[in-house]
Parts: structure tokens; C-alpha cells; sequence
């Protein structure tokens, strides 16, 4: 039997790991590293930085990288994203039969929290459903939104008022969502929101949260619209990739 352990370990910053994550890390046998290519090398770089502050030294907990397969592009994109997951399951699957095959415990670190917007869990069921003696354990973590709104300062939500949490992708192909008051964005490629009327929203804005290169900045919409697509331009230029979210409303949330 393998216990793969899904770990959310926030937003790569060491103090917003979880005691409940910390004690996973240690009691794993084995910890899968994914490399994701030279642009997002400090993502890989940030978790060996967790893993050194976080493990016990004298725990005999192994630490193995491998190459994450890559996404097609070039093909419709729920199509693209079954057919990666695949991939990324049969990678794992070898990765446990070679350096487990005994059973015993996998850590997986997964930034924020397994349940929003990760695609770990959903990975990890594929293993399940082929009939691997896999049990899977989620550690659940803190998420960019939650660095956001405390970061800004703000509350999630309006008061008495629900919130609206959806993607770059579907905001640009469905515009604001229908009744929300407020609005979250996450994966967004860039500039979602100019795909919406921007008079009668503000916006919270951030990238990297959490990590000593953190940049905020909020406004009325229609004024930091233009300032929040060329600091995020210049941000992705200078670093090769970026994380970022935002929360939108029209109505006061404080």
C-alpha cells in the first residue's frame, strides 16, 4: 500500500505552512520534486527551500525531482488537460513503483491548497481508478486568496454577500458573472478583465504572494486597468513566469 500525502504548502512562504503539513513532510518516505523547465526553476527552488527548513535532519526522508510532462498547447484545452493528466499520473506511478516498491508514504508539496484550482487530486484518483493500492491524504493549505484579501486588508466578501470564484479563461468568454457582487480570478493569462465594463469596479490585484518579490495594487478598474497589464508584463519578463489573482466588486467590502 502507498499513502500519497497531498500537502498544501501555501504560497511558497515557510510561515504559512501548516504544523499538519510539517508533520506529513517528516513522517514521508519518499518526496516528489516536479521540475517544470528553466522559467519556472524558483518554484522548484522554493520547495527544496521548504524541504531543508522543514524536514528534520535526522529524518530519512528521500527527496526525488522529476520532469513534469508538458501540456499541448496546440490541442482543444480540456482535451490538452485529460491527456497531461494522464502523463503526469503514469509519471508518478513509475516514480512509486521504483523508489517504493514496497509500499510506503509519498509526499506531494502543493502550492495553496489541493482543492482550488490544482489538478493533484484529480491526478491522484487516476491512480486509484486503475486499481493501485494508493490511499490518498490531503493536508489542506492557505490559498493565494487568502494572502490576498489579507495582504489587502480586505474580507473575502461583502457583508451577508457570496463570492464568485472562477478563471482568466471563463471570465473573457462569459464576462462577468451573472448576480455576483463579488468576483475572484485565478489563471488568468493576463488582462481577463478587460474583457468586462469597467466603471463600478474596484480590484485587488497581486502576484507572487507571499514571496519576498510580492507586488500589490488595487484601484477603481478603469483606472489601474492599463498600470496592473504592464507591471504584470514587466514582472513576467524580469522573472520568466508569474502566479497572480485578483478579486473584483461591486460592492464595498469593508
Amino acid at each position: 500500500m502507498i499513502t500519497l500525502s497531498l500537502i498544501g504548502i501555501g504560497t511558497g512562504n515557510v510561515d504559512h505552512v501548516t504544523l499538519a503539513a510539517v508533520r506529513a513532510l517528516n513522517e514521508a518516505d519518499v518526496i516528489l520534486l516536479p521540475r517544470k523547465g528553466e522559467a519556472k526553476s524558483d518554484l522548484l527552488d522554493l520547495r527544496r527551500v521548504l524541504c531543508e527548513e522543514l524536514l528534520d535532519k535526522a529524518a530519512s526522508t528521500r527527496i526525488v525531482e522529476f520532469d513534469l510532462p508538458t501540456r499541448d498547447g496546440e490541442r482543444p484545452y480540456l482535451n490538452a488537460v485529460d491527456e497531461w493528466h494522464d502523463a503526469i499520473a503514469s509519471v508518478w506511478a513509475e516514480l512509486m513503483d521504483k523508489h517504493l516498491p514496497n509500499g510506503g508514504r509519498v509526499g506531494m508539496l502543493v502550492w495553496g491548497d489541493p482543492s482550488l484550482y490544482d489538478s493533484s487530486l484529480r491526478i491522484a484518483k487516476r491512480l486509484t481508478d486503475s486499481g493501485r493500492a494508493v490511499e490518498v491524504n490531503v493536508i489542506p493549505g492557505i490559498t493565494s486568496l487568502q494572502v490576498l484579501t489579507a495582504e489587502h486588508r480586505i474580507p473575502l466578501n461583502a457583508l451577508a454577500g457570496a463570492v464568485h470564484i472562477t478563471t482568466g479563461r471563463r471570465l473573457r468568454e462569459r464576462g462577468w458573472p451573472e448576480d455576483a457582487a463579488t468576483v475572484a480570478v485565478m489563471l488568468d493569462s493576463g488582462g481577463a478583465f478587460t474583457a468586462i465594463k469597467q466603471e463600478g469596479v474596484y480590484i485587488w490585484w497581486g502576484a507572487y504572494l507571499g514571496m519576498e518579490k510580492q507586488c500589490l495594487i488595487e484601484g477603481r478598474l478603469h483606472e489601474v486597468s492599463a498600470q496592473i497589464i504592464e507591471r504584470r508584463t514587466m514582472l513576467r519578463e524580469a522573472y520568466g513566469w508569474i502566479m497572480d489573482c485578483y478579486l473584483m466588486a461591486r460592492e464595498p467590502l469593508l
